[in-house]
């Protein structure tokens, strides 16, 4: 008798823990679904924490050129931003999971309209090739037999393989020797300088920013582009209240030139080393 009641006494406490976390679980999906931004205390960006400029680890803290927006966003509404960095491939879980509110982070929406809730672009990206200067490779058709890593489900993996590659991209992945799957660039620069790759498939922005920090005399770009293509804010499908809220504030903060000067203190970072931000900025340009 007595071990059937602890056993009862267990399994109420069980339930009421699980009550209370649908009780959380409830109450953050109130003040995510509240068309009042005042209802809301904070906004959850999931970011690659290795993709400069736009989101990396510096020291102890998370910065970054998408940061850098995401904190006027908050600071419009007073909200508090949560910089939460998450596993490239591992996005849509953490998104549909309500563990963070968007993916803010050099976002590609092409060939994703339809699988998220999206803001305007606010920056024309490209896919490019980065080899190193002293490897004979001048363009395209060099990269025969040659290895090239690539980012695990990024757009430049999409841009080479899948319904969304490009007739370049097909073209490169049908002659290179070996196509391989890495989970971050800082990956991809150590095989390209060590010799365990010959070429990165990469998005412009991060090469232009991996090759000022790594050394402009070591890599460059091939001329030719793999994909041309735009950057948004992420929201889970179906989210356009917070899209609206999110859109709103930087429409207002493009208008009293507050992300004008975002742009601009980072394209003068490092002597002008990230001035394609100013240059691919898009923001109602269209």
């Amino acid at each position: 008798m007595k071990l059937k009641k602890i056993a009862a006494m267990l399994m109420a406490g069980v339930m009421c823990v699980g009550l209370m976390a649908g009780c959380g679980s409830s109450d953050k999906n109130a003040q995510t679904d509240s068309t009042d931004p005042k209802d809301r205390t904070q906004l959850t960006v999931g970011f690659d924490a290795e993709f400069p400029p736009y989101g990396y680890k510096n020291g102890d803290d998370y910065e970054g050129f998408d940061l850098d927006l995401a904190q006027a966003v908050c600071d419009y509404y007073g909200w508090k931003l949560v910089k939460q960095p998450i596993d490239w491939d591992s996005k849509d879980m953490e998104l549909s999971g309500g563990s963070i509110d968007c993916i803010w982070n050099g976002f590609t929406m092409n060939g994703r309209e339809d699988d998220y809730t999206w803001s305007k672009p606010y920056i024309d990206n490209s896919q490019v090739v980065v080899v190193k200067k002293d490897s004979n490779i001048t363009s395209i058709d060099g990269l025969s037999g040659v290895i090239m890593d690539v980012q695990a489900d990024s757009s430049a993996l999409a841009a080479l393989q899948g319904d969304d590659a490009t007739d370049v991209g097909k073209q490169i992945a049908s002659s290179v020797g070996q196509l391989v799957q890495v989970s971050n660039y800082n990956t991809a620069f150590m095989d390209l300088e060590s010799g365990a790759a010959n070429a990165i498939a990469m998005d412009v922005g991060v090469a232009n920013y991996q090759i000022a920090n790594r050394g402009a005399d070591k890599y460059t770009i091939l001329d030719q582009k793999i994909s041309s293509e735009q950057y948004a804010i992420g929201f889970k499908k179906g989210n356009d209240t917070l899209r609206d809220q999110v859109q709103t504030a930087l429409d207002a903060l493009e208008k009293d030139g507050t992300l004008d000067k975002i742009v601009k203190e980072w394209s003068e970072k490092d002597d002008g080393a990230y001035s394609f931000l100013s240059e691919t900025w898009c923001l109602n340009k269209q």
